[in-house]
Parts: structure tokens; sequence; C-alpha cells
């Protein structure tokens, strides 16, 4: 009888975790929205990240990177779980909302802090999230316009803009994420199959690895750490999707979601940044998809499925600040209906993002300064920092170890986002005093 209970007290979170998210997202399901969340521009982006980085050093802090990033992410999810059980809470608390309890239930002095570092990680991740949207509509754009000018389509940049936000429009009037595993697997398939068209061309007579930089200089090494960052940057998903799972402890078990997601994206990245770089040397674009042939249909065919591929990723980024933002707006709306209220809200939303990417000059320095700031924090500082609050409490004091580690991600953290921010902001005064 007494194995019986303990089989049952073992068995009942699991239980409690199936009842409360009813039928929701499988574990294929959510690897697929994992997958496209971590592989859209960034992907591309990697060829001049590992110019900035070294043929040989771009690739081993690449892997770091990751391993630092997902380890954060697995931080998170822990953190939230505990306060979750702490707090008696019927669900497991978002990213603000944990920040929040954790300075709550750590030392006294640090509690006065709790409300105010909950808004600024939502702040930090609203700001980011629609910037990363601004992102996909400048790179769609850009990539469009290239296709319309090689064949003579007489469509100017203010049609083009209209082309590209009416599907985003559209996709994203739909509020249910399941509904929504149909166009994140279709935009996977437009990104390999892209993928696999810009390999073609990548791997077409390769020249020596010894004619490219072993390893980046000290001014350029900031910049590879921000393209880094920005391409692995999806810890303000994880609680969403982890909260939309039939069974979330699929996320974050060993062979989870999670992890088997991250190996598949991380050996992705990487490779292409690799034979990107090997391939176009000092001249790869901030895009590799610029650097495909324009008189080639093959190329110009991979450029259209990498716009479709990260225009079906636009819902994703928008996913996460319309869940922070809208309960917020929702209280002083007065309209009869709220399903018509959110779906006003969200086209807003997208109009403000689409001017921006339209309107803001340099607007890709801006974004870099921007996530230089808050990617670095919500990614690298702030998971640590809760961890050591989290087992504070628990231990009555830190173990060497546990505070070291810690300490250690902070620092690198830190190192980053001075290095990189000062990049980004010294190259945006440089583009606005010529």
């Amino acid at each position: 009888m007494k194995k019986l209970v303990i089989v049952f007290k073992l068995l009942k979170p699991i239980v409690a975790e199936q009842k409360e998210h009813g039928s929701n997202l499988l574990y294929h399901e959510t690897l697929v929205h994992l997958f496209k969340s971590n592989i859209g521009s960034g992907l591309y982006a990697m060829g001049d990240a590992m110019k900035n980085g070294g043929i040989i050093l771009g690739p081993c802090l690449t892997l770091i990177i990751a391993t630092v990033c997902v380890h954060c992410q697995h931080i998170l999810l822990r953190c939230s779980r505990k306060v979750r059980n702490q707090s008696g809470l019927d669900s497991t608390p978002d990213y603000a909302k944990t920040v929040e309890l954790c300075f709550a239930n750590g030392p006294e002095s640090l509690r006065f802090w709790s409300k105010g570092m909950g808004i600024t990680v939502n702040i930090f991740i609203c700001v980011s999230q629609l910037s990363f949207c601004c992102v996909i509509i400048v790179f769609i754009t850009t990539n469009l316009q290239q296709i319309w000018n090689q064949y003579n389509i007489p469509i100017n940049e203010y049609w083009n803009l209209i082309i590209c936000c009416t599907p985003i429009l559209l996709i994203n009037l739909i509020t249910n994420l399941r509904v929504l595993v149909p166009f994140s697997l279709l935009g996977s398939i437009c990104i390999m199959l892209c993928t696999c068209i810009t390999l073609f061309f990548l791997l077409d007579d390769l020249p020596n690895p010894s004619e490219r930089n072993f390893v980046g200089s000290w001014k350029t090494l900031p910049l590879f750490f921000g393209t880094n960052l920005y391409a692995f940057e999806g810890i303000a998903l994880v609680l969403p999707l982890q909260n939309s799972m039939k069974v979330p402890r699929d996320f974050y078990r060993p062979a989870g979601v999670l992890n088997i997601g991250m190996i598949l994206v991380t050996s992705l990245l990487g490779g292409m940044g690799v034979l990107g770089y090997l391939k176009y040397g000092e001249a790869v674009e901030g895009s590799l998809s610029l650097n495909l042939p324009l008189n080639d249909p093959l190329a110009q065919a991979a450029k259209a499925l990498i716009c479709l591929g990260i225009l079906f990723g636009y819902h994703l980024m928008f996913f996460v600040a319309v869940e922070i933002m809208w309960p917020i707006v929702k209280d002083k709306l007065r309209v009869s209906s709220l399903l018509l209220g959110e779906r006003i809200f969200r086209v807003a939303l997208i109009i403000i993002t689409m001017l921006i990417a339209k309107f803001v000059p340099k607007l890709s320095l801006f974004i870099s300064l921007i996530g230089a700031v808050l990617s670095t924090a919500l990614a690298l500082i702030f998971p640590p920092l809760i961890d050591l609050l989290c087992k504070w409490e628990t231990n009555k004091g830190l173990r060497a170890g546990v505070l070291m580690k810690n300490i250690l991600i902070v620092l690198i953290a830190l190192l980053g986002f001075i290095t990189c921010g000062y990049e980004s902001l010294v190259q945006l005064i440089r583009e606005f005093s010529v």
C-alpha cells in the first residue's frame, strides 16, 4: 500500500500537467515550433558571423555559446517550476513572473525589487521580440525587391512592403498556437529546401580553408558574439512552448524537445556559417541569400523560399509579445467582443512593426544595439541571477561550484554586452555622422 501511495505521488505532477494543458501541442509539434523559432534570418547571417570569428575559432565559440544558452534556458524552466510549487500556482508562471517570484522569495534585502524586475523583463521581451519582427520584415522585403529587380517586374518598395505584410497580417489573426503548427511546418520545409539549394552553391568549388582567417580579430569578435546571440536567442519562447504542451515534462527532459531541437539547430547554424565563410571569404554578405548568383533561376527560387520560410516564423516572435501585452491592453478596452479587440490590437501592432521597418533609418544598427543589450540580459544575465536566488533560499547559502558557474556566465554576458553594445553604438554614430 505504501508503494502505491509513493507511485501515486510521483505520477501526480504528470497527471496534473496533462489535465491542465488538455490535448495541446504534442512532442513533434512543439519540436517544429522550436526549430522554426531558432532557424530564420539568423541562419543566413552565420556566414558573416564566422568571418568575424574565424573558421576555427568561430565554430568552437558557437558550440560554447549554444551550450550556455541552452543551459540558461534549463535554469529558467527549473526556477519556474520551483516558484510554481512554492507559491501554489495552478500553472507554470511566465518569464517575468518567474523572475518576480524568485526575487520575492529570495534574500529579504532584494525582495523590494521583485515587482520592478518582473516589469523590466516584460519590457525587454516585448521590445526584443518586436525588434525581431522588424528584422523579419526588412529581410523579406530586401530579398523580394532583389527578385523583382532581377526580372524587371515593376513593383516599387511600397507595393513590395504590402505584398510582404498582407500574409503576415492574415496569419497573425489566428490566436491558437496549435492551429499555427502547419505554418511553422511549412516554414521549416521552405527553409530546409532553401538550405539544400544554398548548400548546392556553397559546396561548388570550395577554396582551401588555409585561405581564410582561422581566428577573428579582437575588433570583430564582439560582432560575432552579437550575431550568435541573435541566432540562439529563443529563451522568451521556451516557457510558452512548454506550457502549450500536452505533457510539459516532454519539453525539458534529457531527450526532450529543448535538447533535441537545439542540437539540430546548433549543427545547422554552425555548418552553414562555416561553409558560407569558406565559400565567399571576406565578400560574404550579412545574409548568405544575397551572395547567391543573381542570374540563376535556382538561386532566385532559393530567395523566394527563404522569404516564405522566415515569413512563417513571424507569428512565433509576435506571439510572445502579444501574450504579454494583450492582458494589459484588454483591461483598458471598451469593446463588446474581446476576440475582436484582440484582433484589432494584433493588426495595429503589426502595422507599427511594418512602419518601423520601413521608415526608421539604419534600422539594422538600432536592432543590433537593442539585441546587444536586451538579448544578452534575457538569455545570459537573468537566468543565472534567479538560479542564485532560488538556491540561496533552498540551501541557506550557496555552494562554491554553483556560485562560480553562475558568476562566470554573468561575466561572459557582461563582456559581450559591453563590447557588442559599444561596437554597435560606434557604427551607429559613424553612419549618422557621414
